[in-house]
């Protein structure tokens, strides 16, 4: 659903506590827009700069000091307007705050690093 509603976006994958998938308007996680951190348990959608959004609906939760989450517990806590409506402008602002154009677009990028 996020690549629908931003088709250039990138999709960085990274393994750290959980598996992310990270979407940004560019190459780089600083102009990340949200993320999907993957648990055993559960998942979340997260909003990089969630802080500075603007939420009237109060979807978002967290006490970080930029990060906040929509904890999805089953489709529709995804698949909605008002979900749809806060990424599109998470992707309005990460768009409006980018310093230098990106190169790559709509790509898949593994920021796994191969442990052997």
């Amino acid at each position: 659903m996020i690549l629908a509603l931003n088709p250039a976006a990138n999709e960085l994958l990274y393994h750290t506590h959980a598996l992310t998938s990270v979407y940004s308007i560019s190459e780089k996680l600083s102009d990340a827009f949200c993320h999907i951190p993957i648990y055993s348990n559960h998942l979340n959608l997260g909003f990089n700069r969630g802080t500075l959004l603007s939420d009237p609906d109060k979807l978002l939760e967290g006490t970080g000091k930029l990060i906040r989450h929509i904890p999805i517990k089953s489709i529709s806590d995804f698949d909605n307007k008002k979900t749809k409506s806060l990424i599109k402008h998470a992707i309005e602002f990460a768009t409006n705050d980018m310093t230098k154009e990106t190169k790559l677009k709509g790509e898949t990028i593994s920021k796994i690093k191969d442990k052997k």
